[in-house]
């Protein structure tokens, strides 16, 4: 499991040897890393699996240059080709979604399937409001403010009781991000411009969380009438982190769209 030091972005490669298997591409969302993933990892058995951690999240520093959620589309983009990827499979997790969006419509011919969950649009303009605000926060005060809400309002009541440790993830990863590359996020975010979804080629999977708070049902709906072909499933009873909430059927619903998409 080799470390790929891209410039200021650092992506893991799984993979039997260097190009075996078809590509998997793991984008993670807002205050979360190539660690979000970890569940999903055992149903990937066969795949290359690469999971970068966006420039300003986890082991990769800020990059310089080009800013917003394009930038980091392109860093992603950039990645994938220094690797020596052509074709894969993505999987986004909330802001992780917009970027796999973006990129299986400016390179339709590099992307064979999207399993996106919590998948979302581009933020309402309260939710704006609220992420410049979270930004200026995370540069003056720090992560543990942040860390706290958002682990305590994007878990399902039912998650955080059942398995405390799903809540203890979320809080660790949001703790441990760099203030300035979260903030950084926010600000991208913020200002993010929406796909053109109907432009949507790949055969895509949409997964919800029935409690999500961040991207609630109504918007994966909106989603699965605006891409055509797209399927939509919603799992019970969790939140926003679906995949540490409900790994089991998180990890089965990802290998079957995978396999029924596979080239």
């Amino acid at each position: 499991m080799p470390d790929l030091h891209l410039g200021s972005l650092v992506m893991e490669d799984h993979g039997e040897g260097h190009g075996e298997g078809t590509a998997v591409v793991l984008v993670h969302g807002l205050g979360g890393s190539s660690n979000s993933f970890q569940t999903l990892m055992g149903a990937l058995e066969g795949y290359r699996v690469l999971r970068p951690d966006l420039p300003g999240a986890g082991r990769s520093a800020l990059r310089p240059g080009r800013p917003g959620l394009r930038g980091l589309t392109s860093a992603v983009g950039d990645a994938l080709r220094s690797a020596g990827v052509e074709r894969a499979h993505l999987v986004g997790h909330s802001m992780g979604t917009l970027i796999c969006q973006y990129l299986a419509v400016s390179a339709p011919e590099c992307v064979l399937s999207l399993t996106l969950f919590g998948p979302i649009l581009v933020p309402p303009a309260a939710a704006k409001v609220a992420l410049k605000e979270r930004a200026e926060t995370a540069r003056a005060e720090g992560m543990a403010g942040i860390a706290g809400a958002v682990a305590g309002g994007s878990v399902a009541a039912a998650s955080r009781a059942a398995n405390p440790v799903v809540t203890a993830f979320v809080r660790e990863s949001l703790m441990r991000q760099d203030p300035a590359g979260y903030a950084a996020h926010c600000d991208a975010l913020s200002t993010a411009e929406a796909a053109d979804h109907p432009a949507i080629q790949a055969p895509t999977l949409l997964v919800a969380g029935e409690n999500d708070p961040v991207a609630p049902v109504a918007m994966a709906q909106q989603l699965n009438a605006q891409i055509a072909g797209s399927t939509l499933e919603i799992i019970p009873s969790v939140a926003h982190w679906m995949m540490m909430e409900a790994p089991q059927r998180s990890a089965d619903l990802l290998r079957s769209h995978l396999d029924a998409t596979a080239p």
